[in-house]
């Protein structure tokens, strides 16, 4: 044995654990907006719940990453404690999957069994070649990430044959005899070193895959390595409780608390079952028999299947303790808190639905921002002191909110890497300021209310009407902007540009208007410079919709994404029939109105 048979071994390591990351990775990535609709259908049937947790688990090949995305979506209130339970359960037994794969390493090389093509020695560079080629080759949407999976599973099994070599010449000094012959006689050792092994790596798959490659050697015994594979199961828990708690609400905590539970359960049956059973001399045959990839990998996925069935029962108590050990959170105060708590970096390894928190606390902006609007133009007409104070409430929330938004963004870019992904990022960090300065001028137009209050200066009766005409043509506008950023429609976003340069003729015109009622004496100096400020925010809130449509645009059509100016400034120009066809309808219709107000007005 020298440093070069060390190094080669945690050389191999080190590309099995990259591997499985990489692998894993861009699985959770290309398949996270299906993975985020499986888990959001779980419903209270434990059974069904266990399925998903299991399918999940195996796709993505990480317990931690499955039962880290469950707490998250309990954090949300998307799922609850209760029906976090079987995907608990259903990830544990999952994760014995990679085992079952990576047993192929075992597959015997004088062999003529079509097997031989599973082997590591074969599949390894078939992987990286078909990799590389889908990286460099092909340049459909999914390529880059079905190229990284390929690669990654490449370098899983090019590491795990680097290490099975490396076991191999260390097999030849004794010391790795010894060393599992010492486990054989005491399992609480082997448990120990499981555990913390498992705890280090942060992955139960990856731990069980070394222990393969040593065994690869037909150096170890089946009394040797049953405790450490137990002890496995304890290191990995613990990593994924602590990850659940960063930051977490109760319910998030206890999802990881009875995830330790659940493994602790497993650990005392399993290491008393094999007690009884060796001591009844059930276990003879097998005891001192040489562990192999594939025994090592059916004994994982027999431990975690039984415990999985004989445990079920127990998970409602599980349930109940973890509430005992984790007590409640504190009254919450602030509004949106759940939308905050939804914001969770445990979503950042599944960007969808890391993603889909930040659509709903956007969305929950806009609701907010545009109630406030419609609160601010109705106290114009009839001030009232509670609904004032509910609009400036309401805007601190909108802040709160969008600075929440923000950070998280900012957070969550570094976890990003599909194109699709980036572009939904892009587009949030344009809209979450487009939403804020939307209740800022909201709090504006209330403002102003207050002012005219306090000074027992109304607006003319006629300005309120000319408001009216306005509103109405607003509050379209805000229909489409809802409609453009809620379901990505590019179609109501076009319908923004025509509206929104009407509302520029109106605030024009109304201005004019103004100025003539000023001059013969109809409107009062002091409320005529508020009526000015006012339509200076309404006109900047139909400008802010028009920024959303674009930003919509742009996210839809990736062609125009940065030529939005140029887009803009074609349709303005005259040169867009449909365009001018929408202005010169809307144009007539709400200047009809408005020249009607005047009429009746004598003006």
């Amino acid at each position: 044995m020298s440093i070069f048979d060390v190094l080669t071994l945690f050389g191999g390591l080190a590309m099995f654990l990259y591997g499985m990351r990489l692998m894993g990775t861009s699985l959770k990535e290309g398949s996270s907006g299906a993975l985020k609709k499986a888990l959001e259908g779980v419903t209270n049937n434990i059974f069904k719940a266990f399925l998903l947790g299991f399918i999940v688990t195996a796709v993505i090949q990480s317990s931690t990453a499955t039962i880290v995305i469950t707490s998250g979506l309990v954090a949300a209130g998307i799922l609850t404690l209760k029906q976090s339970l079987g995907i608990i359960i259903g990830a544990n037994v999952g994760t014995t999957v990679t085992g079952q794969i990576i047993r192929l390493i075992g597959v015997n090389d004088s062999s003529d069994s079509w097997l031989q093509i599973f082997k590591p020695s074969t599949l390894a560079p078939v992987a990286l070649i078909i990799g590389i080629v889908l990286i460099m080759g092909f340049k459909f949407k999914r390529a880059k990430t079905f190229g990284s999976i390929a690669i990654g599973f490449g370098i899983l099994f090019s590491g795990l044959l680097n290490m099975t070599n490396a076991v191999d010449t260390l097999t030849e000094s004794g010391v790795f005899e010894g060393l599992f012959a010492k486990l054989g006689d005491n399992p609480f050792i082997g448990y120990l070193i499981g555990a913390t092994v498992a705890f280090i790596l942060q992955s139960s798959s990856a731990t069980i895959g070394i222990l393969q490659a040593f065994s690869a050697s037909g150096g170890l015994a089946f009394n040797a390595i049953y405790a450490v594979i137990v002890g496995v199961y304890l290191g990995d828990c613990v990593t994924t409780a602590i990850v659940c708690s960063i930051g977490a609400k109760a319910e998030q905590k206890r999802v990881g608390i009875v995830n330790i539970l659940f493994n602790l359960g497993k650990s005392v049956l399993v290491l008393g079952v094999v007690a009884i059973l060796k001591w009844l001399g059930v276990l003879d045959g097998i005891w001192h028999s040489v562990a192999t990839p594939g025994s090592i990998a059916n004994t994982n996925t027999i431990f975690n299947l039984a415990c999985a069935l004989l445990l079920f029962p127990l998970m409602t108590g599980f349930e109940k303790m973890s509430k005992i050990i984790v007590k409640d959170d504190p009254a919450q105060k602030f509004k949106y808190h759940d939308k905050v708590e939804a914001l969770n970096p445990a979503f950042f390894s599944t960007p969808a639905l890391a993603l889909r928190s930040c659509y709903d606390a956007l969305l929950t902006m806009f609701y907010a921002s545009r109630e406030n609007i419609t609160r601010g133009l109705d106290m114009l007409q009839k001030y009232d002191e509670r609904t004032y104070i509910t609009v400036q409430q309401e805007e601190d929330n909108i802040d709160q909110l969008a600075d929440h938004v923000s950070k998280y963004l900012v957070q969550l870019a570094s976890h990003i890497t599909a194109d699709e992904h980036v572009a939904i990022l892009n587009h949030y960090y344009k809209i979450v300021n487009e939403f804020e300065r939307l209740g800022d001028h909201a709090k504006n137009i209330a403002d102003t209310a207050l002012e005219l209050h306090e000074r027992n200066t109304p607006f003319s009766n006629i300005a309120l009407a000319e408001l009216d005409v306005v509103e109405e043509i607003l509050n379209r506008i805000l229909d489409f902007t809802e409609q453009a950023f809620k379901k990505r429609d590019a179609d109501a976003a076009y319908q923004i540009e025509p509206l929104e340069e009407v509302v520029d003729d109106l605030v024009v015109a109304l201005r004019d208007n103004h100025m003539s009622r000023l001059a013969n004496g109809q409107c009062n100096i002091v409320a005529g410079t508020d009526f000015m400020d006012l339509l200076g925010d309404i006109e900047r809130i139909s400008d802010i919709c028009s920024n959303v449509g674009l930003a919509t645009v742009g996210r839809v059509k990736p062609e125009l994404a940065d030529k939005t100016h140029d887009y803009t400034y074609f349709l303005h120009s005259g040169r867009d029939q449909d365009f001018n066809k929408e202005y010169e309808s809307a144009h007539k219709e709400y200047f009809d109105k408005l020249n009607a107000l005047l009429v009746s007005e004598g003006q």
